[in-house]
């Protein structure tokens, strides 16, 4: 009996982690430009710091149209894709555009509703698409749902929100009015701990907060969750009255939770010793009771929550009632602090590092499953260009994980690109993610191209300093792989391990296929090498690339987004050996009849071949982010894989 409870309240905890992650995975992408609002807000309205009435009148389009149509955009990217993002704008405009107040509780409707309801037509469609049809079929499907979805919500769902939007609005009100908003402390800092400090902050106080702001040009709600006070106190407790190793990390963890606003630095402190959670729901509760009593609030959302991001967002004559209610939930927290703490805790620092590897196990409630590793499959290390630290929210222990592997890419002089971001907001820019280990899983399923790496813990992690030594091995040695021919070989052998072509039926796209970084030319030279590359591969007879010209003359074969698909037509069906493809790159473009053209894919299908390669191509075509890559990248290995890889379902 407790066994089965146990799992219903686990699932039940999962849904609200999961709920709460999507809520703020719709605006964290955003954050910049809410804070680009706030900015503005704060300079430039009469009440300002810098009155400008040309400048202020940037803040009520912003608000009005633009946070909702990201906010829109990104739940719907978030359900299915950059395709799911545009209909979720498209249908977040109508919203917006059918009522009177600005549409932040629309654009988290509309936009996973419209992604949802695209995904499931593509799903439904998607056998019945002829080949060659694709592109077409997802441009209209996607402009006429779209129309149909922001005509709904602009007569039908828009009236209706704005109505729960006052209703709502009038109950928060209400709560604010009676004076039991501190109460909502004994919610957030134990969560804060749980690690749904983001859920929180961005899923629910800062749409509840925007609101708010925009009729009173500032929001408590903005300081709720945001106050790096609790976590100061907690911290200055540990330094001031333990001793051994957590007391030296102490000041350490202050520079960071209190100036860089991360505040999960602090959350193994407390895990080490759970009975401080009455210490920071006890400063969490004084601080929001000061900035009630003074009548603080922001005109934005800092984040991360650090005290220079807060006193940004302080309006005029703002500043002092924020500041106070920081000061006095710190001291609050540091005195309730001083009775519960155990002055001998962490000594030796075994109870501090079993906390912070409780506090990786508790944030992704699960076990480990695995210890550090690097996958054997990471052999190809030219191939790996942009490294990914990732975790639910991407601005917390994933940001301190990616500084540390960069000071350790650094020690080793390698120059590699490390960013640190949200799970839900990989893509295929990246080659290598590394996640803790319980997320990893859900990494590979984001982003199944890449390759992963699983660690238990992004700051103890001997993976960094070995991913380095990795990096730097190649440096040493200057060998090049013999595997992999240089792009500036035309005509270089294929591997020793490959048979020749005439041997074998040769795979659609080989290296020798591809060639990089080439010079501007004329359109009738790069169709001659495209077609040379196919004749060298022994796809085609000699006399093909006169096909391909000829085929040039009748018709263009300037397709979309700088792509060109030079190929023979009619009678040159009979001069194709096997069905492949050659791909030509130039970086700065060539004139195409009038098109400028960065990438040429020379095209031989044997039967109706080619229609599943162009069906392949066009769903490249479609991804405007990898094609943006593929005209810069120098790596052939990545050019490959991308136009080798069998074509992804709809939803994936």
């Amino acid at each position: 009996m407790d066994s089965a409870n146990g799992e219903t309240g686990s699932g039940r905890d999962r849904r609200v982690q999961r709920l709460g992650r999507f809520l703020s995975g719709m605006v964290m992408p955003n954050i910049g430009a809410f804070i680009a609002w706030g900015l503005l807000t704060a300079l430039f309205i009469p009440s300002g710091w810098f009155p400008s009435a040309a400048l202020a009148c940037l803040v009520d389009p912003m608000i009005r149209y633009l946070l909702p149509l990201l906010i829109g955009y990104s739940g719907g990217k978030a359900v299915y894709g950059h395709r799911g993002g545009v209909i979720g704008a498209v249908a977040t405009m109508g919203i917006i555009v059918g009522t009177t107040i600005p549409m932040f509780l629309g654009g988290m409707i509309m936009g996973p509703l419209a992604g949802w309801i695209i995904k499931k037509f593509d799903a439904a469609v998607e056998k019945h698409i002829p080949a060659g049809f694709e592109m077409l079929m997802n441009n209209f499907s996607a402009g006429i749902l779209g129309g149909a979805l922001a005509a709904g919500a602009c007569i039908a769902i828009g009236p209706v929100v704005e109505v729960l939007s006052s209703r709502l609005e009038l109950i928060v009100e209400k709560i604010v009015g009676l004076g039991a908003l501190p109460a909502a402390s004994l919610l957030i800092e134990p969560a804060k701990v749980l690690f749904l400090n983001n859920a929180i902050n961005h899923g629910v106080l800062s749409p509840l907060g925007i609101e708010q702001a925009t009729h009173t040009g500032k929001s408590i709600f903005f300081l709720l969750e945001t106050n790096p006070g609790p976590g100061l106190g907690i911290l200055l407790a540990y330094l001031v009255f333990t001793k051994g190793a957590t007391r030296h990390s102490a000041p350490g963890a202050i520079l960071i939770q209190f100036f860089g606003g991360i505040h999960e630095i602090y959350f193994p402190y407390i895990l080490m010793q759970p009975k401080l959670l009455l210490a920071v729901i006890a400063g969490g509760a004084s601080g929001v009771f000061t900035f009630s009593i003074l009548k603080a609030g922001l005109v934005a959302v800092p984040s991360p929550g650090s005290i220079v991001a807060l006193a940004a967002m302080a309006p005029r004559g703002g500043l002092l009632p924020v500041l106070a209610g920081v000061a006095g939930s710190t001291l609050i927290t540091f005195a309730a602090a001083a009775f519960l703490i155990d002055r001998k805790a962490g000594e030796t620092g075994d109870k501090l590092s079993l906390a912070k590897e409780k506090a990786a196990g508790m944030k992704l409630q699960k076990t480990r499953i695995g210890h550090d590793c690097i996958p054997d499959s990471l052999k190809d290390l030219t191939a790996i260009h942009r490294i990914a630290v990732a975790c639910d929210g991407g601005m917390g222990s994933s940001a301190m994980g990616a500084s540390k592997l960069r000071a350790a890419l650094a020690k080793e002089n390698v120059e590699l690109n490390v960013i640190s971001t949200a799970i839900d907001q990989l893509d295929d820019n990246i080659d290598l993610v590394v996640t803790q280990e319980t997320l990893t899983r859900r990494a590979a399923n984001q982003l199944p191209g890449a390759v992963h790496i699983a660690i238990r813990n992004f700051m103890t992690t001997p993976v960094y300093r070995e991913l380095a030594k990795r990096f730097a091995a190649p440096k040493t040695t200057g060998a090049p792989d013999p595997a992999v021919p240089p792009d500036d070989a035309p005509g270089a052998a294929p591997a020793k391990t490959e048979a020749p072509a005439s041997e074998k039926t040769p795979p659609v796209l080989r290296l020798e296929n591809i060639r990089l970084h080439l010079e501007s030319m004329s359109r009738d030279k790069a169709i001659r090498l495209a077609g040379q590359l196919l004749i060298d591969g022994g796809y085609v007879d000699a006399d093909y690339i006169d096909a391909m010209l000829e085929r040039e003359k009748e018709l263009s074969t300037y397709l979309d987004h700088g792509v060109a698909i030079p190929h023979g037509g009619g009678e040159a069906k009979q001069k194709i050996k096997h069905s492949g493809i050659s791909i030509l790159q130039f970086p700065d473009g060539i004139d195409y009849g009038g098109q400028t053209v960065y990438l040429v894919v020379g095209i031989a299908g044997v039967g109706n071949q080619h229609l599943k390669i162009l069906a392949g191509l066009a769903k490249i075509i479609g991804d405007e982010a990898l094609l943006d890559r593929l005209r810069e990248i120098t790596d052939r290995g990545f050019v490959l894989r991308q136009f080798a890889r069998p074509p992804r379902k709809a939803g994936e």
